[in-house]
């Protein structure tokens, strides 16, 4: 099962819980305040080969998945 990252709407708490697929973007309670309203947020990967090393929020250029490319000002 993956593991999902939420953040409350109420409060701010962010936390993380394995989810099945079909069930990842279906509400679920705060840990902290037990709001009903949460939302599910980007999460960040880190992933290292041949020595390289990626880490990603997936907020940059996913046409050239971080590599170098002109349209996402990576070199």
């Amino acid at each position: 099962m993956p593991l999902y990252e939420y953040v409350c709407k109420d409060c701010g708490h962010h936390f993380d819980t394995l989810r099945s697929m079909k069930d990842a973007d279906t509400p679920i309670q705060c840990r902290s305040c037990h709001s009903p309203l949460t939302t599910r947020a980007l999460s960040v990967f880190f992933s290292s080969s041949e020595g390289r090393s990626v880490a990603s929020s997936g907020s940059s250029c996913g046409g050239c998945s971080g590599g170098s490319c002109s349209s996402c000002g990576h070199n």
